[in-house]
Protein backbone atom coordinates (compact mmCIF):
# COMPACT_ATOMS: atom_id res chain seq x y z
CA UNK A 1 0.00 0.00 0.00
CA UNK A 2 1.09 3.41 -1.20
CA UNK A 3 2.26 5.92 2.00
CA UNK A 4 0.15 8.96 2.02
CA UNK A 5 1.48 12.09 1.40
CA UNK A 6 3.26 13.99 3.90
CA UNK A 7 2.99 17.84 4.11
CA UNK A 8 5.88 19.70 6.50
CA UNK A 9 6.37 23.40 7.52
CA UNK A 10 7.58 25.22 10.66
CA UNK A 11 5.23 26.31 13.33
CA UNK A 12 5.92 28.08 16.83
CA UNK A 13 10.11 27.66 15.48
CA UNK A 14 9.04 23.73 15.68
CA UNK A 15 9.15 21.44 12.68
CA UNK A 16 6.00 19.84 12.03
CA UNK A 17 4.76 17.54 9.54
CA UNK A 18 1.16 15.54 8.67
CA UNK A 19 -1.01 13.73 6.37
CA UNK A 20 -1.69 15.80 3.23
CA UNK A 21 -5.57 14.80 2.16
CA UNK A 22 -6.80 16.00 -1.15
CA UNK A 23 -8.95 14.36 -3.66
CA UNK A 24 -8.24 15.93 -7.08
CA UNK A 25 -5.24 14.44 -6.26
CA UNK A 26 -3.18 17.98 -5.86
CA UNK A 27 0.31 17.57 -4.55
CA UNK A 28 1.63 18.69 -1.14
CA UNK A 29 1.98 22.43 -1.13
CA UNK A 30 5.64 23.17 -1.17
CA UNK A 31 5.92 25.70 1.39
CA UNK A 32 3.24 27.03 4.49
CA UNK A 33 2.83 29.63 6.48
CA UNK A 34 0.78 29.99 9.69
CA UNK A 35 -2.53 32.26 9.00
CA UNK A 36 -4.83 33.72 11.77
CA UNK A 37 -7.66 36.57 12.34
CA UNK A 38 -5.13 39.28 11.62
CA UNK A 39 -4.17 38.28 8.38
CA UNK A 40 -5.37 40.62 5.49
CA UNK A 41 -7.17 39.19 2.36
CA UNK A 42 -4.70 41.05 -0.05
CA UNK A 43 -1.57 39.47 1.63
CA UNK A 44 -3.51 35.67 1.43
CA UNK A 45 -3.92 36.05 -2.02
CA UNK A 46 -0.75 37.66 -3.07
CA UNK A 47 1.17 34.56 -1.37
CA UNK A 48 -1.74 32.22 -2.74
CA UNK A 49 -0.83 33.92 -6.22
CA UNK A 50 2.94 32.96 -5.19
CA UNK A 51 2.44 29.17 -4.45
CA UNK A 52 2.45 29.58 -1.09
CA UNK A 53 -0.05 27.74 1.46
CA UNK A 54 -1.50 29.39 4.39
CA UNK A 55 -2.47 27.14 7.19
CA UNK A 56 -5.33 28.53 9.25
CA UNK A 57 -5.21 28.90 13.21
CA UNK A 58 -8.13 31.53 13.36
CA UNK A 59 -11.41 31.34 13.96
CA UNK A 60 -13.23 29.03 11.46
CA UNK A 61 -16.06 31.35 10.25
CA UNK A 62 -13.18 34.26 9.58
CA UNK A 63 -11.52 31.44 7.41
CA UNK A 64 -14.44 30.95 5.20
CA UNK A 65 -15.11 34.97 4.77
CA UNK A 66 -11.25 35.00 3.69
CA UNK A 67 -11.74 32.15 1.09
CA UNK A 68 -14.78 34.65 0.13
CA UNK A 69 -12.72 37.17 -0.23
CA UNK A 70 -10.01 35.18 -2.16
CA UNK A 71 -12.31 34.39 -4.69
CA UNK A 72 -13.59 38.09 -5.20
CA UNK A 73 -10.09 38.82 -5.80
CA UNK A 74 -10.11 35.82 -8.70
CA UNK A 75 -13.39 36.92 -10.20
CA UNK A 76 -12.53 41.13 -10.50
CA UNK A 77 -9.11 40.11 -12.40
CA UNK A 78 -9.59 41.81 -16.42
CA UNK A 79 -11.26 39.46 -18.17
CA UNK A 80 -10.44 38.67 -21.79
CA UNK A 81 -13.14 38.33 -24.22
CA UNK A 82 -13.82 34.49 -24.99
CA UNK A 83 -12.20 33.19 -28.03
CA UNK A 84 -14.56 32.99 -31.02
CA UNK A 85 -13.29 29.16 -31.48
CA UNK A 86 -15.81 27.31 -29.63
CA UNK A 87 -12.96 24.02 -28.71
CA UNK A 88 -10.57 27.29 -27.49
CA UNK A 89 -12.92 28.74 -25.41
CA UNK A 90 -13.48 25.38 -23.77
CA UNK A 91 -10.19 25.29 -23.23
CA UNK A 92 -9.27 28.42 -21.57
CA UNK A 93 -12.63 28.31 -19.76
CA UNK A 94 -10.92 24.97 -18.13
CA UNK A 95 -7.64 26.68 -17.41
CA UNK A 96 -9.53 29.41 -15.42
CA UNK A 97 -11.26 27.17 -13.30
CA UNK A 98 -8.14 24.77 -12.71
CA UNK A 99 -6.17 28.72 -12.08
CA UNK A 100 -9.41 29.45 -9.76
CA UNK A 101 -8.70 25.71 -8.02
CA UNK A 102 -5.31 25.97 -7.42
CA UNK A 103 -5.06 29.84 -5.80
CA UNK A 104 -9.05 28.98 -3.85
CA UNK A 105 -6.69 25.50 -2.83
CA UNK A 106 -4.12 27.49 -0.92
CA UNK A 107 -6.17 27.90 2.05
CA UNK A 108 -6.03 24.99 4.32
CA UNK A 109 -6.98 23.90 7.73
CA UNK A 110 -6.00 21.30 10.02
CA UNK A 111 -8.13 17.52 11.18
CA UNK A 112 -6.73 15.97 13.96
CA UNK A 113 -6.77 12.09 14.58
CA UNK A 114 -10.45 12.51 14.91
CA UNK A 115 -10.91 13.99 11.66
CA UNK A 116 -12.78 16.98 13.76
CA UNK A 117 -11.65 20.71 12.97
CA UNK A 118 -9.63 22.24 15.67
CA UNK A 119 -10.50 25.55 15.99
CA UNK A 120 -12.01 27.87 17.13
CA UNK A 121 -16.22 27.83 15.98
CA UNK A 122 -15.64 24.59 13.74
CA UNK A 123 -18.80 22.76 12.96
CA UNK A 124 -18.69 19.00 13.57
CA UNK A 125 -17.15 17.42 10.13
CA UNK A 126 -16.15 14.29 11.37
CA UNK A 127 -19.13 12.11 9.29
CA UNK A 128 -18.81 13.94 6.44
CA UNK A 129 -14.50 13.10 6.51
CA UNK A 130 -15.20 9.59 7.39
CA UNK A 131 -17.96 8.76 4.59
CA UNK A 132 -15.15 10.70 2.19
CA UNK A 133 -11.62 9.68 3.72
CA UNK A 134 -12.48 6.71 6.02
CA UNK A 135 -12.27 6.40 9.65
CA UNK A 136 -9.30 8.44 11.12
CA UNK A 137 -6.22 6.93 12.49
CA UNK A 138 -4.66 8.30 15.47
CA UNK A 139 -1.28 7.19 14.13
CA UNK A 140 -1.09 9.79 11.67
CA UNK A 141 -0.63 12.27 13.93
CA UNK A 142 1.69 14.82 13.87
CA UNK A 143 4.87 13.16 14.47
CA UNK A 144 7.09 16.20 15.73
CA UNK A 145 6.47 19.31 17.49
CA UNK A 146 5.84 19.92 21.63
CA UNK A 147 2.92 19.68 24.33
CA UNK A 148 2.63 23.71 23.78
CA UNK A 149 0.89 25.39 20.99
CA UNK A 150 -1.74 24.23 18.52
CA UNK A 151 -2.78 21.27 19.36
CA UNK A 152 -1.47 18.13 17.50
CA UNK A 153 -2.54 18.13 13.42
CA UNK A 154 -3.02 14.34 12.05
CA UNK A 155 -3.75 15.81 7.89
CA UNK A 156 -4.18 19.12 6.58
CA UNK A 157 -7.36 19.51 3.69
CA UNK A 158 -7.93 22.42 2.19
CA UNK A 159 -10.98 24.62 3.15
CA UNK A 160 -12.25 24.57 -0.35
CA UNK A 161 -12.25 20.69 -0.34
CA UNK A 162 -13.46 20.76 3.24
CA UNK A 163 -16.34 22.51 2.48
CA UNK A 164 -17.12 20.54 -0.71
CA UNK A 165 -17.23 17.37 1.75
CA UNK A 166 -19.83 19.08 3.84
CA UNK A 167 -22.30 19.73 1.37
CA UNK A 168 -21.47 16.47 -0.48
CA UNK A 169 -22.99 14.95 2.72
CA UNK A 170 -25.67 17.07 2.90
CA UNK A 171 -26.91 16.29 -0.14
CA UNK A 172 -26.37 12.17 0.78
CA UNK A 173 -28.32 12.82 3.22
CA UNK A 174 -31.07 15.04 1.62
CA UNK A 175 -30.89 13.01 -1.63
CA UNK A 176 -32.28 13.81 -4.54
CA UNK A 177 -35.67 13.64 -5.91
CA UNK A 178 -36.05 11.34 -9.13
CA UNK A 179 -39.60 11.96 -10.87
CA UNK A 180 -39.08 8.88 -13.10
CA UNK A 181 -38.97 7.20 -9.42
CA UNK A 182 -42.32 8.79 -8.81
CA UNK A 183 -40.83 11.18 -6.55
CA UNK A 184 -38.21 8.72 -4.74
CA UNK A 185 -34.78 9.95 -3.79
CA UNK A 186 -31.01 9.17 -4.91
CA UNK A 187 -28.82 9.60 -2.23
CA UNK A 188 -25.40 10.36 -3.74
CA UNK A 189 -22.36 9.77 -2.05
CA UNK A 190 -19.28 11.84 -2.11
CA UNK A 191 -17.19 11.71 -5.38
CA UNK A 192 -20.24 9.78 -6.86
CA UNK A 193 -21.62 11.75 -10.14
CA UNK A 194 -25.30 13.51 -8.45
CA UNK A 195 -28.40 12.73 -10.92
CA UNK A 196 -29.34 16.37 -10.18
CA UNK A 197 -29.62 16.74 -13.70
CA UNK A 198 -32.24 14.22 -14.99
CA UNK A 199 -32.76 14.40 -18.67
CA UNK A 200 -31.17 11.26 -19.26
CA UNK A 201 -33.16 9.59 -16.55
CA UNK A 202 -36.00 10.62 -18.04
CA UNK A 203 -35.26 8.99 -20.94
CA UNK A 204 -34.37 5.85 -19.92
CA UNK A 205 -37.64 6.33 -17.98
CA UNK A 206 -39.44 6.32 -21.47
CA UNK A 207 -37.98 4.46 -24.09
CA UNK A 208 -39.48 1.02 -24.82
CA UNK A 209 -38.47 -1.25 -22.94
CA UNK A 210 -37.65 -4.42 -25.65
CA UNK A 211 -37.53 -7.23 -22.88
CA UNK A 212 -37.87 -7.22 -19.49
CA UNK A 213 -36.03 -10.34 -18.58
CA UNK A 214 -32.78 -8.85 -18.03
CA UNK A 215 -30.64 -5.52 -18.13
CA UNK A 216 -26.94 -4.84 -17.77
CA UNK A 217 -26.48 -1.48 -16.18
CA UNK A 218 -22.97 -0.21 -17.19
CA UNK A 219 -20.94 2.26 -14.69
CA UNK A 220 -24.16 2.54 -12.53
CA UNK A 221 -22.75 5.61 -10.23
CA UNK A 222 -25.46 5.60 -8.11
CA UNK A 223 -27.66 3.29 -9.20
CA UNK A 224 -30.31 5.24 -10.67
CA UNK A 225 -30.55 3.81 -14.11
CA UNK A 226 -30.47 0.29 -12.51
CA UNK A 227 -33.51 1.46 -10.51
CA UNK A 228 -35.39 3.01 -12.78
CA UNK A 229 -35.35 -0.03 -15.01
CA UNK A 230 -36.33 -2.29 -11.99
CA UNK A 231 -39.21 -0.26 -11.33
CA UNK A 232 -40.18 -0.51 -14.99
CA UNK A 233 -40.36 -4.26 -14.65
CA UNK A 234 -37.07 -5.26 -15.71
CA UNK A 235 -37.18 -9.32 -13.53
CA UNK A 236 -33.00 -8.52 -12.83
CA UNK A 237 -30.84 -5.79 -13.25
CA UNK A 238 -26.78 -6.55 -13.36
CA UNK A 239 -25.50 -2.73 -12.49
CA UNK A 240 -21.57 -2.75 -12.48
CA UNK A 241 -18.94 -0.24 -11.45
CA UNK A 242 -15.32 -0.40 -10.56
CA UNK A 243 -15.52 2.49 -7.83
CA UNK A 244 -16.06 1.17 -4.18
CA UNK A 245 -17.84 4.54 -3.33
CA UNK A 246 -20.33 3.87 -6.57
CA UNK A 247 -20.64 0.43 -5.38
CA UNK A 248 -21.53 1.26 -1.59
CA UNK A 249 -23.51 3.84 -2.90
CA UNK A 250 -25.96 2.22 -5.11
CA UNK A 251 -26.17 -0.91 -3.05
CA UNK A 252 -27.59 1.53 -0.45
CA UNK A 253 -29.78 3.41 -3.07
CA UNK A 254 -31.63 0.02 -4.07
CA UNK A 255 -32.07 -1.08 -0.86
CA UNK A 256 -33.77 2.17 0.16
CA UNK A 257 -36.02 1.45 -3.16
CA UNK A 258 -37.09 -2.00 -2.57
CA UNK A 259 -35.57 -2.87 -5.55
CA UNK A 260 -32.42 -4.46 -4.75
CA UNK A 261 -34.24 -7.79 -4.92
CA UNK A 262 -34.18 -7.60 -8.38
CA UNK A 263 -30.30 -5.61 -8.83
CA UNK A 264 -27.14 -7.01 -8.53
CA UNK A 265 -24.08 -4.46 -7.91
CA UNK A 266 -21.14 -6.11 -8.96
CA UNK A 267 -17.67 -4.43 -9.52
CA UNK A 268 -16.30 -4.86 -13.60
CA UNK A 269 -14.41 -2.57 -15.78
CA UNK A 270 -17.60 -2.48 -18.14
CA UNK A 271 -19.36 -5.73 -18.56
CA UNK A 272 -20.10 -8.46 -16.78
CA UNK A 273 -20.25 -11.90 -17.68
CA UNK A 274 -22.60 -12.84 -20.24
CA UNK A 275 -25.21 -11.73 -22.56
CA UNK A 276 -28.45 -9.59 -22.05
CA UNK A 277 -31.31 -7.91 -24.36
CA UNK A 278 -30.80 -4.99 -23.23
CA UNK A 279 -27.61 -3.23 -21.52
CA UNK A 280 -27.44 0.50 -21.10
CA UNK A 281 -24.79 3.21 -20.42
CA UNK A 282 -24.47 6.21 -19.78
CA UNK A 283 -20.76 7.37 -20.21
CA UNK A 284 -18.99 10.96 -19.84
CA UNK A 285 -19.92 12.82 -22.07
CA UNK A 286 -16.83 14.84 -22.96
CA UNK A 287 -13.44 13.83 -23.50
CA UNK A 288 -11.24 15.82 -21.32
CA UNK A 289 -9.17 15.54 -18.15
CA UNK A 290 -11.02 15.51 -15.14
CA UNK A 291 -9.68 17.01 -12.27
CA UNK A 292 -11.67 15.40 -9.22
CA UNK A 293 -13.05 12.50 -8.61
CA UNK A 294 -16.56 13.16 -9.31
CA UNK A 295 -15.33 14.69 -12.90
CA UNK A 296 -14.60 11.36 -13.85
CA UNK A 297 -18.55 10.90 -14.54
CA UNK A 298 -18.41 14.22 -16.95
CA UNK A 299 -15.27 13.85 -18.27
CA UNK A 300 -13.31 10.89 -20.39
CA UNK A 301 -10.05 11.36 -21.98
CA UNK A 302 -10.05 9.92 -25.33
CA UNK A 303 -13.47 8.70 -24.99
CA UNK A 304 -12.17 5.86 -23.09
CA UNK A 305 -15.53 4.65 -21.56
CA UNK A 306 -17.30 5.21 -24.60
CA UNK A 307 -15.33 3.06 -27.32
CA UNK A 308 -15.08 0.80 -24.46
CA UNK A 309 -18.82 0.22 -24.32
CA UNK A 310 -19.32 0.20 -28.25
CA UNK A 311 -16.23 -2.11 -28.90
CA UNK A 312 -17.61 -4.64 -26.57
CA UNK A 313 -21.28 -4.03 -26.43
CA UNK A 314 -21.76 -7.04 -29.90
CA UNK A 315 -19.94 -9.50 -27.73
CA UNK A 316 -22.50 -8.99 -24.62
CA UNK A 317 -25.80 -8.48 -26.45
CA UNK A 318 -28.45 -11.18 -27.41
CA UNK A 319 -29.23 -11.20 -30.87
CA UNK A 320 -32.35 -9.49 -30.95
CA UNK A 321 -31.22 -7.15 -27.88
CA UNK A 322 -30.65 -3.36 -27.64
CA UNK A 323 -27.66 -1.68 -26.43
CA UNK A 324 -29.01 1.87 -25.07
CA UNK A 325 -26.21 4.46 -25.01
CA UNK A 326 -27.19 7.96 -23.00
CA UNK A 327 -24.71 10.82 -24.58
CA UNK A 328 -25.03 14.38 -24.96
CA UNK A 329 -23.58 16.33 -27.57
CA UNK A 330 -22.33 18.94 -26.10
CA UNK A 331 -18.28 17.39 -27.32
CA UNK A 332 -19.87 18.02 -30.85
CA UNK A 333 -20.89 21.49 -30.30
CA UNK A 334 -17.30 22.19 -28.63
CA UNK A 335 -15.33 20.55 -31.41
CA UNK A 336 -14.00 17.64 -28.95
CA UNK A 337 -15.42 15.30 -30.86
CA UNK A 338 -17.02 14.87 -34.36
CA UNK A 339 -20.83 13.51 -34.62
CA UNK A 340 -18.73 11.18 -37.67
CA UNK A 341 -16.73 9.76 -35.37
CA UNK A 342 -19.50 8.67 -33.17
CA UNK A 343 -21.42 6.74 -36.47
CA UNK A 344 -18.05 5.46 -37.45
CA UNK A 345 -17.45 4.21 -33.76
CA UNK A 346 -21.38 2.23 -34.27
CA UNK A 347 -19.85 1.20 -37.73
CA UNK A 348 -16.75 -0.31 -36.20
CA UNK A 349 -18.22 -2.35 -33.69
CA UNK A 350 -20.88 -4.11 -35.60
CA UNK A 351 -23.56 -1.95 -34.52
CA UNK A 352 -26.61 -0.04 -36.43
CA UNK A 353 -29.15 2.13 -34.97
CA UNK A 354 -32.53 1.36 -34.53
CA UNK A 355 -33.80 4.45 -33.17
CA UNK A 356 -33.35 7.54 -31.01
CA UNK A 357 -34.66 9.28 -28.27
CA UNK A 358 -33.39 13.02 -28.05
CA UNK A 359 -34.20 15.34 -25.21
CA UNK A 360 -33.14 19.22 -24.57
CA UNK A 361 -31.09 20.24 -21.55
CA UNK A 362 -33.46 21.99 -18.73
CA UNK A 363 -30.35 23.14 -16.29
CA UNK A 364 -29.85 26.93 -15.99
CA UNK A 365 -26.56 27.18 -17.82
CA UNK A 366 -28.54 26.64 -20.84
CA UNK A 367 -29.86 29.72 -21.06
CA UNK A 368 -26.93 31.53 -19.30
CA UNK A 369 -25.99 34.51 -22.09
CA UNK A 370 -23.21 35.11 -19.98
CA UNK A 371 -21.46 31.53 -19.61
CA UNK A 372 -18.68 31.43 -22.10
CA UNK A 373 -19.58 28.47 -23.10
CA UNK A 374 -23.56 29.09 -23.74
CA UNK A 375 -23.48 28.68 -27.69
CA UNK A 376 -22.70 24.98 -27.17
CA UNK A 377 -24.72 24.78 -24.01
CA UNK A 378 -28.25 26.35 -26.12
CA UNK A 379 -27.43 23.71 -28.89
CA UNK A 380 -27.12 20.95 -26.67
CA UNK A 381 -29.08 17.85 -27.02
CA UNK A 382 -28.85 14.13 -24.87
CA UNK A 383 -29.83 11.34 -26.73
CA UNK A 384 -30.73 7.75 -26.11
CA UNK A 385 -29.28 5.82 -28.55
CA UNK A 386 -31.13 2.06 -29.29
CA UNK A 387 -27.94 0.41 -31.16
CA UNK A 388 -28.30 -3.14 -32.27
CA UNK A 389 -26.13 -5.90 -33.68
CA UNK A 390 -25.74 -4.84 -37.56
CA UNK A 391 -26.98 -8.40 -38.78
CA UNK A 392 -30.13 -7.91 -36.98
CA UNK A 393 -30.38 -4.17 -38.38
CA UNK A 394 -30.00 -5.89 -42.09
CA UNK A 395 -32.38 -8.28 -41.51
CA UNK A 396 -34.76 -5.87 -39.86
CA UNK A 397 -34.57 -3.99 -43.04
CA UNK A 398 -35.58 -6.99 -45.44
Amino acid sequence: MNQPPVVEWTEADEPRSARWRSENGAPPPRRIVIADDRTKADDAYKLACEGTALLWRGDFHNARQLLTALARRIDRRPRKAPPADVTQAFHVHRAAQNHRARILGMLLVPLDATLAVPLPRAPDVREACVRAYGPGEPAAAETAGGTEGPAPTASLVSLRELLALIGANEWRKKGVEIPALGGDRIHPHYGVFSPARGEYVDLVAEAPLPHDELAFDIGTGTGVLASVLARRGVRRVVATDQDPRALACARENTERLGVAGQVEVIEADLFPAGRAPLIVCNPPWVPAKPTSPVEHAVYDPGNRMLHGFLSGLADHLTPDGEGWLILSDLAEHLGLRPHAELLDAFAKAGLTVLGRLDITPRHPRARDASDPLHVARAAEVTSLWRLGLADRGASDQR
